[in-house]
């Protein structure tokens, strides 16, 4: 009996090790080869569905932007790829002749012999499709002699191109403060000329255009200059459409601080007032050759407005021209057109001209009225607040060193929160090599 019951423990023990034997699987089972299969399988997987989900995106890019094409009535020209490769050599860098928040900015030859600037998008860029058709609808329907001239676009894979007449003498800013290799020497009669040629462009797209055009970015950097100095208002990415006359358009903020109009940088309040203000600020600059945000130290930062403000109350506007111009200018034309750049930045809207009367103002045919700074018009505690603003903006800039800004001491870039500029300074381009 007892050896009985041993052969059972025995046969069990026996069983059950040999049930862990085979329920247990080797711990080499898995060889190195597999392992690596499953792996790279799983790498093929993932990349597939990397590579399916990109295609899907860049067809539906594609066919967004054309479905939005077929609503746009375009007046200017369509582009292939390979002409405009073959006009920039496949993009050269030789060729680029600036870079802003859009994306490079390429000159470029065509088979005809017309030379070109290509503005390409940049995969990176915080301007999208809604941006690139609103510049390309607004400036394909407006056509005027101081409103920068687009041939056609380009749009083919995840290509996005925008095709304009080229402008030998780049942009105000960089012709007064720029760079001291990238300056140009601008007589009282040639600022005279780009002061009422802007005033001019205004007026078009504000009184006399079929759609009547908000443009919210005038700026230095955004009037260019044709070889014979001619001003072309550029970038119309932001620009509006004032449908409703006498009233304003409620919109988000977008534009350069420093050129904005009060009523819109503090409350998002849109008329085309906001550009006059625009336009008087860029004045200012013409006249002093000065950047309205120049900087030479944290605690000698200024706005030209302020300093306007500050001269007329001493009673010595003179001394805002600039230096260069030496004394070969008319004192009475000059005096004026300050007096006219004060008008357009009035805190308040309402006091401002319209651009046509501002044109008529330039050139003689009707008389300024007595510039009245009126305060009193606005709250004082929103003047006040409009002005800390200001300062705000101006201290953030100066403590980030990756904002673009303006500076007659330092290298200069494109200024803005908004979309860049469609020549920024480029010192070692070949365009700025070949002019020199």
């Amino acid at each position: 009996m007892a050896m009985l019951n041993f052969d059972v423990r025995f046969a069990h023990t026996a069983s059950a090790a040999c049930d862990e034997k085979y329920s247990k699987p080797p711990s080499s089972s898995i060889s190195v080869g597999a392992v690596i299969g499953i792996i790279a399988g799983s790498l093929l997987v993932v990349s597939l569905v990397i590579g399916v989900l990109w295609w899907t995106f860049c067809l539906r890019r594609k066919s967004t932007l054309e479905q939005d094409l077929k609503g746009v009535d375009l007046k200017t020209g369509k582009f292939t790829l390979r002409q405009i490769k073959a006009a920039t050599n496949n993009f050269d860098v030789a060729n680029k002749i600036g870079e802003g928040g859009f994306g490079s900015v390429y000159k470029g030859l065509l088979s005809d012999g017309t030379i070109i600037a290509v503005k390409q998008l940049s995969s990176k860029s915080k301007q999208g499709n809604r941006e690139f058709l609103n510049e390309l609808g607004m400036i394909s329907a407006v056509q005027h002699p101081h409103l920068v001239k687009l041939y056609g676009c380009c749009i083919e894979g995840d290509q996005l191109l925008l095709v304009y007449e080229y402008m030998e003498n780049n942009n105000i800013a960089r012709a007064l403060f720029g760079p001291q290799q990238c300056q140009i020497n601008l007589d009282w009669p040639t600022r005279r000329k780009i002061c009422i040629g802007i005033a001019r462009g205004l007026a078009y797209l504000h009184e006399e255009s079929r759609l009547k055009i908000v443009h919210r970015d005038i700026k230095a950097t955004n009037v260019l200059l044709d070889k014979d100095l001619n001003p072309k208002i550029s970038d119309f990415g932001l620009a509006k459409l004032d449908e409703e006359e006498n009233t304003h358009i409620s919109t988000r903020i977008a534009g350069t601080y420093g050129y904005m109009a009060p009523e819109y940088a503090m409350r998002g309040y849109l008329t085309d007032k906001a550009d006059v203000y625009s336009y008087g600020i860029v004045i200012l600059e013409i006249i002093s050759g000065k950047s309205n945000t120049t900087s030479r130290a944290k605690d000698k930062s200024f706005y030209l407005l302020d300093w306007a403000l500050i001269l007329k109350e001493k009673g010595d506007l003179m001394e805002m021209v600039d230096p260069r111009l030496g004394s070969d200018y008319d004192r009475e034309e000059v005096l004026l057109t300050i007096k006219v750049a004060l008008l357009c930045t009035n805190v308040s809207a309402a006091a401002r001209p319209t651009m046509s009367s501002v044109v008529s103002i330039l050139e003689g045919q009707t008389a300024i009225q007595e510039i009245m700074i009126n305060d009193t018009s606005v709250p004082k505690d929103e003047i006040t607040a409009m002005r800390k603003h200001h300062q705000l903006i101006q201290e953030a800039n100066l403590a980030d060193s990756q904002t673009h800004s303006m500076s007659i001491e330092g290298r200069w870039t494109g200024s803005s929160s908004s979309i860049h500029d469609l020549y920024p300074v480029n010192p070692d381009s070949d365009y700025l090599q070949s002019r020199n």
